[in-house]
């Protein structure tokens, strides 16, 4: 037999705690198909059905009745390995940029406190173009952002999620009530630039160079987001970003517009490749962690 799975274990457990598949999926941030994938696959490597799926609440099975007390000690026992291991890990530095600590990275912190509760995440709030330079310089020991990142040398990323891109346009402007546009219909419209930032990652969020091989013209410069939502509400530019913008921030001169065939937004976690500490090491299991959740 493989090594046990001390997350599929723990997921049973969960699973026969809550007595349903879809309250313990809320608990684990883990959707409920992926929930009850993971649950088949340890009931395949045990070779036993665990949980009567016709019962309600679920019930365990009698090889889950007796699997259970053992599975609630291994964990247990787990949990104390790692307590002792961990109890003198040193704060980690995380940076992050403004309202970026929403939706999926907060469940991400979520999940990394709650499996690692000694281990203390100092947050640190950066600009958006020093998010990998601070890490590569040790100002922070980790970054939360999004690619591109033109010199990754001495880097590690690791995606958390990804999302999908949304136009920020002036109210009034003529594509402001539509429910979807194409990079095709913002050819013309001048976008902001960050002069400062990293000019590969200035071109990709700006899509550039576009499908239609126009050439993308630039706007004002903008180091925030709130000159940025300023720069747009002005009618000076647009923006295409992150729909966690959407999700996060308000402002009244702006809307919102999906842009269907602009690629998705990574976000990552972004460490350095020689770092072997045992908090950076955690923050990196856990991406691991809520990553395989996610699928």
């Amino acid at each position: 037999m493989d090594d046990l799975n001390l997350r599929l274990v723990a997921y049973f457990v969960s699973v026969i705690e809550e007595g349903h598949f879809g309250r313990a999926s809320e608990k684990l941030f883990i959707s409920t198909p992926a929930l009850s994938q993971q649950i088949k696959r340890l009931e395949k490597q045990l070779g036993v059905e665990l949980i009567d799926r016709s019962a309600h609440p679920l019930q365990p099975t009698a090889a889950g009745r007796r699997f259970l007390p053992e599975a609630r000690a291994v964990l247990a026992a787990a949990r104390r390995a790692v307590e002792a291991a961990t109890s003198e890990i040193p704060p980690v530095r995380l940076g992050f940029m403004a309202a970026s600590l929403v939706g999926p990275t907060r469940r991400f912190l979520e999940l990394v406190r709650e499996r690692r509760p000694r281990l203390e995440v100092a947050l640190v709030e950066l600009q958006w173009a020093d998010l990998a330079s601070a890490v590569r310089s040790g100002e922070v020991d980790a970054s939360i952002l999004r690619p591109p990142v033109s010199d990754r040398s001495g880097l590690r990323l690791d995606v958390l999620c990804d999302e999908a891109r949304v136009a920020v346009l002036p109210v009034g402007h003529a594509l402001a009530g539509r429910d979807h546009v194409h990079l095709g219909d913002l050819d013309d419209e001048p976008h902001v630039r960050s002069d400062g930032a990293d000019p590969e990652w200035v071109r990709w969020w700006a899509c550039d160079p576009r499908p239609s091989g126009r050439p993308v013209v630039y706007g004002p410069s903008v180091r925030t987001m709130d000159e940025m939502l300023e720069v747009v509400a002005s009618g000076a530019a647009i923006v295409i970003t992150s729909k966690f913008v959407d999700d996060t921030r308000r402002h009244e001169g702006v809307v919102f517009v999906p842009v269907r065939d602009a690629p998705r937004s990574a976000v990552c976690l972004c460490t350095r490749r020689d770092d072997l500490s045992a908090g950076t090491r955690a923050l990196i299991d856990g991406a691991t962690e809520f990553r395989d959740d996610r699928l």
